[in-house]
């Protein structure tokens, strides 16, 4: 494989410009230009449903420095955007018909908000970018009737913003517990109590079905019958992967993305893809997977870098994502199936200060740690090996110990 000169990636976000930041940290002295729809420099994401939306902070965090990508020859192309990508001719194509060629193409073009039929107009709320995040955290007020549509990881996180703002909050989800299909019953109860503790009304295993205005009040109806006041609403109802592009293209397709080997090429010679989009042939899982978390973006960005200059090594890093809600922080890493895989819990839930540990046939296969900071790396050194230990190890072992002998 011939190294390029000419290296062009789509999508301004934490992917591309990671990306682009370890080219250069790797020595590669050719062009580097960097598309994407947004106004503003490289950011993470992490911020906008956490500090920023609590207050404690303006801005999010920067991928780099204010002014690092043109001291490093890096051309930054915001607001701009990319409209075809022809693989036979490596070229991609912006609005206004100009064309720009490429040796190596990354697609990092992430995802938007998943929006609901008759969920919109004034006073309904996403969050996806900074702008987002500061308009939601604005409406936020003390005594505010907040309508949030969604338990998941979004939701819950807003709701713990809103409640700290005042707000009064209610969260609805068509699941009988709030992000119960990525942890199970017992260990979404956890999230479940905690916010109905700090005030959260949760209209649970029920589905909003629209928008309507009651005595010049706006309302959201639930299938029940019920109309709830609601003087913002945000709906948190997941995010769709920007994959247009790519199947105007023509590459393949797969699992919600655009499918990608184990290295992170696509089905297209000289086109690469990370981040949100990428249906990842995973050496370490069966099938494909395709994750949304910040730190996904974050490593795939930089890993893609050394393939993009010509190497083929694979990807096999482990999701990994946090959250903070009220008192409680928390950590998962690997990838389970609550549905079919046995759950441990070392300490108790009841206490909030808990490791819950996933496995299948008898391989550890996810951790999560509740208010629980001493045991990162070999809880990372557990799922990273899919260590094969008992449930009772799991709960009484030293875990350093434990993970020592997986490797």
């Amino acid at each position: 494989m011939t190294t390029p000169r000419r290296i062009v990636i789509v999508g301004t976000g934490l992917a591309g410009a990671t990306a682009a930041a370890t080219l250069r940290e790797r020595g590669f002295d050719g062009e580097v230009t960097i598309f994407g729809r947004q106004s503003h420099d490289p950011y993470e994401l992490p911020p906008l449903s956490k500090a920023i939306m609590l207050g404690s902070t303006d801005e999010p965090d920067w991928v780099r420095p204010a002014g690092y990508y043109p001291d490093h020859a890096i051309d930054l192309r915001l607001s701009t955007i990319i409209t075809a990508l022809r693989p036979a001719e490596h070229r991609v194509v912006e609005a206004d018909d100009t064309e720009h060629p490429y040796d190596r193409l990354l697609l990092a073009t992430g995802s938007r908000p998943r929006t609901l039929p008759g969920f919109d107009g004034p006073g309904v709320h996403t969050l996806r970018t900074l702008d987002d995040s500061l308009a939601l955290r604005a409406a936020l007020k003390p005594g505010a009737r907040v309508v949030i549509v969604g338990a998941g990881w979004i939701g819950c996180e807003v709701a713990a913003a809103a409640r700290t703002h005042g707000a009064e909050v209610t969260v609805i989800d068509p699941l009988p517990q709030p992000l119960l299909s990525v942890l199970g019953e017992e260990i979404a109860a956890v999230f479940r109590d905690l916010h109905a503790e700090h005030g959260v009304t949760l209209r649970l295993g029920t589905k909003a079905t629209g928008l309507a205005t009651q005595d010049g009040a706006r309302v959201v109806r639930l299938d029940d019958g019920s109309e709830l006041p609601a003087d913002v609403v945000v709906v948190g109802a997941g995010a769709v992967p920007s994959t247009g592009l790519a199947e105007q293209a023509g590459l393949e397709l797969a699992a919600g993305g655009v499918a990608v080997d184990a290295a992170l090429r696509t089905s297209a010679p000289d086109v690469y893809a990370v981040g949100d989009i990428a249906a990842h042939d995973h050496p370490r899982h069966d099938g494909r997977v395709r994750v949304e978390h910040w730190s996904n973006a974050k490593e795939q960005g930089a890993h893609v870098a050394g393939n993009l200059l010509g190497g083929d090594e694979p990807y096999t890093a482990e999701p990994y994502f946090f959250s903070d809600q009220y008192d409680l922080g928390c950590e998962y890493r690997g990838l389970a199936d609550p549905a079919r895989d046995e759950l441990t819990v070392r300490g108790t839930t009841a206490s909030r200060e808990f490791i819950a540990f996933w496995r299948r046939d008898g391989r550890v296969t996810a951790a999560l740690n509740v208010n629980a900071w001493d045991d990162g790396d070999a809880l990372q050194a557990l799922v990273d090996n899919r260590a094969q230990v008992s449930a009772q190890q799991l709960a009484e072992a030293d875990l350093g110990e434990l993970a020592a002998g997986a490797r």
